[in-house]
């Protein structure tokens, strides 16, 4: 391996590995306890009754059963879906069955995956239905203590608060640990000396394996409790090199060992339940080695000013973890000089920090992140992206595609500023190439998703890292180097020089800027902790003084030169231009920053019951309003006076929207029907019938109608010409089937993904692209009122009947915070940070989500609040009620 060798290989192995199963395959913060051999029997009782050798495997949200042939998939159960757990024939005909054969456990469920058939790394297979699996013990004596241990993680699985699963697994872990301890007979030599012996888990990538710690006057021990991957790891403590105190969820728990110099990934890494166990362990290792204290800070290995290798950061980094601080240098050598090495991002969000209450920041995600990392890994570590996003791979028009896109989202993008990773810079060209030949999806202009498109300066897979190192190696970058470390390890890390430098990100994202130990709610504890672990940390600060320039050629390389000329051509930006942040999300950041301000301007009672939907012309003249009166209206906000009542049925009309061109108005009824009203011909047009129940919701996206319907359905599909006339039928193109009625269904910007909500307060989070769902997250005790995507589409938040309002992060469906109001909030407009809502007894609220309060509470109808409309600035808002009225509200600043 070369001296530049990837940090972030973080040692993965190849998705081939010999070894089938691997801790990816549980689910995030999912602890594997035990398994068993055992046959899977398949057709019991009758001529086709065949078993499967493998083992079963209890993991503490799943049993996964992996089969010894690599031709059969592993099979995954998760617990909340299983219906009944027990042994087989206990309770059914089969009792006779149960003595005969009394190693059978039985699993009733209604949900299972089918993972790596033929040992081909792919998305998971699901199969929705309620069956049976039986899984036969080689050790019948065992049944009894499985079914228990599967019985009461079930119970821990199906509690209603994520605090309360979480405490829950922890305490049959703990107990667990409890009971046992590190088998003395693995010690190398029986004349070793016993140190100490605590409680700890290895840590790999997105997984942790809890187990023993044991350390003796020789060795170091780790005994995993489940004995995977080997019933212990050894380390001899003549060979340690280096050992770091490391963070872990911003906590000081940590430990890091490396045996050798020149692999950059640790031979372990520890965290423990307790600090002072963690220093214990380091105490004794630092012992041994006769080391003083001071040699175990994390500093850099290489400075900027000691060669040609120094531009490479290796300070203060973790192969185990998956997150990186890592360089915020070009992708292209012709745009470096144009961007300046001294921003992280390209965009900055200046006047929405000033206006923010405190704790204050630019940025609500980070530049290195899990998701962020395998973003660009997926075509070497599939298996990690699959773990992280519940066996799916990320939809193919976001993924990794092309150098030119990639760079230009972090360009242009106000919410995307990830880094480059090392891989960037070194030698193996295999995260750009789809060697393994995976099925990474269709893009929607129909090519599949395979090689990353390069650049046209780059010849070859090869080229492109060549001159990525040149670039990074280049004395341009050397001379500015300097300026990125006071960003990201520095002086402006922190503080009143942070906030000039514009690099600000979440509190979250800081040592010490959250206490776990101090919040007693379990939910927002687990929140947090989620949070921190997933959306990136800041690396610990080293210097609080401006880091000197490295030493340099005073003359400029002929490649600087000319990657220095050629940037004015590439650079999106016109020579002598600034560049600057749209104005409209300008607009809209002043009026979200100043939601709290809103002031009623004027009110109209235009209906004789509730309003269900508003509309709004793009000029601004023109209202449209639907109610449970079954009547659409036409208001204009110029002259203050309804100018047309139409009427299509006798039953209440749910929603309403406007097409592009602002000629037809199109809404929802409870009749089963969606209409289309034109304006211009002042007539209904076309009547679309389908859905054998209400429509509860309509959206419309590039020319395609989206409708939800009590008959548990969403529709997806697009207006079609009938032949010899003038009017439409529906082609419908997708149907979204839910288990019971759907209440509210929203869009995301770029219209890839939908999010519904039902009756039974289940949120669900579709890909349109395949039409399939991403993730089902059973998140409300009531109906779901209503539920929209964040404006860079990363989160969902969703409203209920029982007053809770839900952030789900898209990507792994987890549910990350909750809040909690007296009341229903009907419905809602939001940024991503803060939310306007619309309560059941008429009031405004205005919800700071990072903070986790209510900021404003802003009185308006007599009524519920039915309905919200906001317009493309952010500047003006209506609102509809239960009293009939429409409500028109000024932002003030």
């Amino acid at each position: 391996m070369s001296g530049l060798e990837p940090l972030v290989q973080f040692c993965i192995e190849s998705p081939c590995a010999r070894v089938r199963f691997s801790l990816l395959l549980l689910n995030l913060e999912e602890y594997y306890f035990e398994q068993h051999t055992a046959n899977h029997i398949q057709h019991r009782g009758s001529q086709n009754e065949r078993k499967i050798r493998g083992s079963l495997k209890i993991c503490s949200k799943s049993v996964i059963f992996e089969p010894d042939a690599i031709s059969q998939p592993i099979i995954k159960i998760p617990l909340r879906d299983c219906i009944k757990i027990g042994k087989h024939g206990e309770n059914g005909a089969n009792r006779h069955l149960a003595k005969a054969k009394s190693g059978g456990i039985s699993l009733i469920f209604s949900q299972v995956y089918f993972i790596k058939e033929h040992n081909i790394v792919a998305p998971y297979k699901t199969e929705r239905g309620e069956m049976e699996y039986v899984f036969e013990l080689d050790v019948s004596g065992k049944v009894e203590d499985v079914v228990e241990t599967l019985l009461q993680l079930h119970r821990a699985s199906c509690l209603d608060k994520l605090g309360d699963q979480t405490a829950m697994i922890t305490a049959i872990l703990q107990s667990r640990l409890a009971r046992t301890s590190f088998d003395k007979n693995r010690f190398q030599s029986v004349s070793e000396k016993l140190h100490m012996e605590c409680k700890a888990e290895m840590v790999t990538p997105l997984v942790t394996n809890p187990g023993h710690v044991c350390i003796t006057d020789t060795n170091l021990y780790f005994q995993p409790l489940n004995g995977y991957p080997k019933p212990v790891v050894q380390i001899t403590l003549q060979d340690v090199r280096r050992i770091y105190k490391r963070r872990h969820g911003l906590m000081p728990l940590g430990l890091e060992v490396f045996c050798t110099e020149d692999d950059l990934c640790s031979d372990i890494y520890l965290k423990f339940y307790e600090p002072q166990d963690r220093d214990d362990v380091y105490f004794y290792i630092a012992t041994y080695l006769g080391l003083s204290t001071t040699w175990r800070s994390a500093r850099p290995r290489a400075t900027p000013c000691s060669g040609s290798a120094g531009t490479f950061p290796t300070a203060s980094t973790s192969c185990t973890s998956i997150t990186w601080p890592t360089a915020a240098a070009t992708t292209s050598p012709s745009t470096r000089c144009s961007r300046g090495s001294s921003v992280i991002t390209a965009v900055q969000n200046w006047m929405r920090y000033q206006e923010m209450p405190e704790p204050k920041f630019m940025y609500g995600s980070h530049y290195s992140s899990p998701g962020y990392v395998l973003f660009y890994l997926v075509r070497i570590a599939p298996e990690y992206m699959l773990c992280l996003q519940n066996g799916r791979f990320d939809n193919a028009d976001r993924m990794f595609n092309s150098i030119a896109e990639t760079w230009k989202n972090c360009l242009d993008g106000a919410t995307d500023f990830k880094e480059l990773i090392p891989e960037f810079y070194g030698d193996d060209v295999s995260f750009l190439v789809n060697s393994l030949k995976l099925d990474l999806g269709k893009r929607q202009g129909g090519q599949m998703v395979d090689d990353v498109e390069l650049p046209p300066w780059a010849q070859s897979p090869e080229d492109f890292l060549q001159k990525s190192q040149d670039a990074l190696e280049s004395n341009y970058v050397s001379e500015h180097l300097h300026e990125w470390i006071d960003l990201i390890f520095g002086y402006k890390q922190k503080g009143s020089d942070a906030v000039g430098a514009h690099n600000v990100f979440h509190p979250l994202t800081y040592e010490g800027g959250v206490d776990l130990n101090s919040i007693e709610n379990p939910d927002e504890k687990v929140a947090m902790l989620t949070q921190i672990l997933e959306f990136g940390q800041t690396p610990k600060q080293l210097f609080v003084t401006p880091h000197p320039r490295r030493i340099t050629s005073k003359f400029k390389s002929l490649f600087q030169t000319s990657s220095c000329n050629a940037s004015t051509a590439d650079s999106p930006v016109s020579p002598g231009e600034e560049s600057f942040e749209d104005l409209t999300e300008e607009s809209k950041t002043l009026a979200w920053n100043n939601i709290t301000k809103l002031q009623l301007h004027e009110q109209h009672k235009i209906h004789k019951e509730a309003v269900t939907g508003i509309a709004v012309s793009r000029n601004g003249s023109s209202v449209f309003t639907t109610s449970q009166d079954s009547t659409l209206k036409m208001f204009s906000k110029e002259s203050k006076m309804l100018q047309r009542s139409i009427s299509f049925s006798n039953m209440a009309l749910s929603s309403c929207l406007l097409l592009p061109g602002d000629a037809t108005v199109i809404s929802s009824s409870w009749d089963n029907n969606v209409y289309f009203y034109s304006i211009a011909f002042g007539r209904c047009q076309d009547t679309l019938m389908g859905h054998d129940d209400a429509v509860s919701k309509i959206c419309w996206h590039d020319n395609r109608l989206y409708s939800a319907s009590w008959d548990s359905t969403v529709w997806s599909g697009v207006p079609a010409e009938m032949t010899g006339t003038k009017r439409h039928q529906f082609d419908m193109l997708a149907e979204l089937e839910h288990d019971v009625s759907v209440d509210t269904i929203s869009l995301n910007a770029a219209s890839t993904l939908l999010v519904s909500g039902t009756k039974e307060g289940t949120v669900n989070i579709w890909d349109l692209t395949t039409a399939t769902i991403l993730h089902q997250i059973p998140c409300h005790s009531g109906t779901v009122c209503d539920t929209a995507f964040s404006p860079d589409s990363r989160h969902v938040l969703s409203t209920g009947e029982d007053g809770c309002l839900n952030v789900i992060d898209v990507q792994t469906g987890m549910l990350i915070s909750s809040m909690t109001s007296d009341e229903p909030q009907r419905c809602f407009i939001w940024d991503g940070n803060s939310v306007l809502s619309g309560s059941q007894s008429g009031e405004l609220l205005v919800w700071d989500l990072l903070g986790g309060k209510i900021s404003e509470r802003i009185q308006g109808h007599t009524g519920a609040v039915t309905c919200i409309w906001m317009n493309e600035q952010c500047s003006s808002i209506i609102t509809g009620g239960e009293d009939r009225q429409i409500m028109f509200w000024k932002l003030q600043y």
